[in-house]
């Protein structure tokens, strides 16, 4: 690409610098990949240092500084796609292509890897190639996809089947059977006004469905009450947990109602403009996404004037590119300002300086749908189901070994028991709650209630029957920590590289209780010192696994009299001590909302 077709580019993100991760990937859709001189004209063009354009270049796993091939393929690595196959359909087509994991082709026509979950853990085994998602593949696919790429059939040109995309829906509450008209929401709102608006809120008890359970009007009213000229609401839609992807059918299914909860958010806090922040691995849904804006505006519900009253707001779309990080919602705003995707340093919170430093709301997709109902239907009305702690209904994302995978709608409060029972985990002998940041649980705990108060959960329901080796398990979400570590604090990016290394040298036989022990007391130096949520809840599965399924890593050691017995307390204890903590390693959660 010529720096003039570079510079129109950057001229149509006005040559901001802070649209930076927008004009890469702009670009890199021209090209196929970032050369140097590519990103030395774009440092130009935005006057900013070439190491600034460099640094966000290489952050990003879905940018690429070397050419990649006309076919980038890249399976889903989540553990629900290994269960699945996912690892062998990779093999296979490596043979057939002719191609090394990991590496470009010969000829430069294809590359084969890996990447992190796609969000289609109720439809794999799925892969993305050039960014597009391809779900259900089997041997038979492969094969035919092999023949595609060897003959050079472009895309669009493929099966449609294998572009489609299942919404799953097996159980609506309130949330999923909202249907009403487009603005009615907005009307009831404007007529509270904002205070009241707020309030209504506030009697809800709604609180953030990104994990953290923070209360939604509480931050609203610290987003309102911070001085400044600006203020911003932020959809933050990178579900990129594993086992996650409730937000994803709500983006294809109720697009209107995010946009319409957005609204909402900023008449309560006074902001003018709105932020979604799509994940990469959702690219397929930006133009159905764009066209829905594009109807609000025609609508009125949108721009300098909603519903014809003096309220102005209006919704923008910036595409992720590959990092589970940005989930957090610091790093979350670095990525909008087109910078790595790192979590900062907190205080300032992002309601009092957040992005491009004013006031900014962050909130989760489910959240603001949410506040939908809220503004149809009253507070009190919402905050009658659930539990007085946990108010509402939780969507959750139900993958692994069911029957029925897919997104479930339960009351706050349901038991791990009664989830299983709907999607028909009869034969679970564990589940995993939130993704790996979460919780692992054993039969011993079906009984627990989904609910801040009990077992938080982002949405993540992974169900493991009893076939399944739940070391393999821990070893795969161990992997996929270290690799999405951003890098920035020595305790996650060395001690999640360190726990991972450990679980492979117990996978390949060569473990002794001394490295078990070795095992605890890194996941609980890790939780203890690292900067945010990621290495902060790393250690979780792992040290999960440790205290309910012990035998599935002790089978895997060698015999050796000299090694320790291993004592997963006195472990967890010496490293407390280590830290200086005196509280029990609770699970803490990398989301903020």
């Amino acid at each position: 690409m010529n720096d003039a077709s570079i510079a129109t580019i950057c001229a149509r993100h006005d040559f901001d610098a802070g649209q930076l991760l927008q004009i890469l990937r702009a670009v890199q859709t021209r090209e196929g990949w970032l050369p140097a001189a590519t990103l030395d004209a774009i440092a130009t063009c935005l006057k900013i240092p070439r190491a600034a354009v460099e640094a966000t270049a290489s952050f990003y796993s879905f940018l690429h500084l070397a050419p990649v091939g006309r076919y980038c393929i890249l399976f889903s690595d989540n553990v629900t796609d290994r269960m699945l196959g996912s690892r062998e359909l990779m093999e296979s087509l490596c043979r057939q292509l002719w191609v090394e994991p990991g590496h470009l082709s010969e000829d430069g026509l294809v590359s084969v890897a890996t990447t992190s979950c796609t969000g289609l853990c109720d439809q794999g085994p799925a892969l993305l190639v050039n960014e597009r998602a391809l779900t259900r593949m089997d041997e038979p696919r492969i094969a035919a996809l092999a023949e595609f790429v060897r003959n050079k059939v472009p895309l669009d040109q493929w099966p449609t089947a294998w572009f489609a995309v299942e919404d799953n829906l097996r159980l609506r509450g309130p949330l999923l059977n909202l249907a009403a008209p487009q603005g009615n929401a907005l009307r009831a709102a404007f007529a509270m006004g904002p205070a009241g608006w707020l309030s209504e809120v506030r009697e809800s008890g709604l609180r953030g469905r990104g994990g953290a359970g923070f209360p939604t009007a509480r931050k609203w009213q610290a987003c309102r009450d911070a001085e400044s000229d600006a203020r911003f609401v932020v959809c933050n839609a990178d579900e990129g947990e594993p086992g996650t992807f409730k937000d994803r059918v709500l983006l294809t299914r109720y697009a209107d109602a995010i946009f319409e909860g957005m609204t909402l958010a900023g008449y309560a806090v006074g902001a003018r403009r709105g932020l979604l922040y799509l994940r990469g691995e959702y690219l397929y849904l930006l133009e159905p996404l764009e066209a829905v804006l594009r109807q609000r505006r025609a609508a009125g519900l949108l721009g300098e004037t909603v519903l014809g009253g003096d309220f102005a707001f209006d919704i923008d779309i910036h595409v992720g590119a590959g990092a589970y990080v940005c989930g957090e919602e610091t790093a979350l705003i670095e990525s909008l300002e087109g910078k790595p995707g790192r979590p900062r340093i907190r205080p300032p919170f992002p309601v009092t300086q957040g992005y491009r430093g004013h006031p900014t709301v962050v909130n989760n997709v489910e959240t603001l749908v949410a506040t939908c109902l809220i503004a149809l239907h009253g507070g009190t009305a919402y905050a009658g189901q659930g539990t007085p702690g946990s108010t509402g209904s939780k969507l959750i994302s139900v993958s692994g070994d069911c029957a029925a995978p897919g997104i479930y709608e339960f009351p706050l409060g349901v038991t791990l028991r009664a989830v299983l029972e709907a999607c028909g985990g009869h034969d679970a002998q564990a589940v995993q709650v939130s993704g790996p940041s979460g919780m692992l649980l054993a039969q011993s705990a079906f009984d627990r209630r989904i609910a801040f108060e009990d077992v938080p959960c982002a949405g993540a329901f992974m169900v493991f029957g009893r076939q399944r080796d739940l070391f393999e398990m821990v070893r795969n979400f161990a992997h996929f920590f270290a690799h999405e570590s951003c890098g920035f604090c020595t305790p996650c990016r060395v001690g999640t590289r360190l726990i991972a290394k450990l679980l492979d040298k117990i996978a390949c036989g060569h473990g002794s209780p001394y490295d078990l022990n070795e095992l605890a007391q890194l996941c609980e130096v890790t939780q203890a010192t690292s900067h945010c949520g990621l290495g902060s809840s790393a250690g979780n599965p792992v040290r999960d696994a440790l205290r309910q399924f012990r035998p599935a890593f002790e089978r895997r050691l060698r015999s050796l009299d000299y090694a320790p017995a291993f004592d997963l307390d006195a472990a967890l204890a010496q490293a407390r001590q280590m830290t200086g903590r005196q509280d029990s390693g609770a699970h803490l959660r990398g989301a903020t909302e």
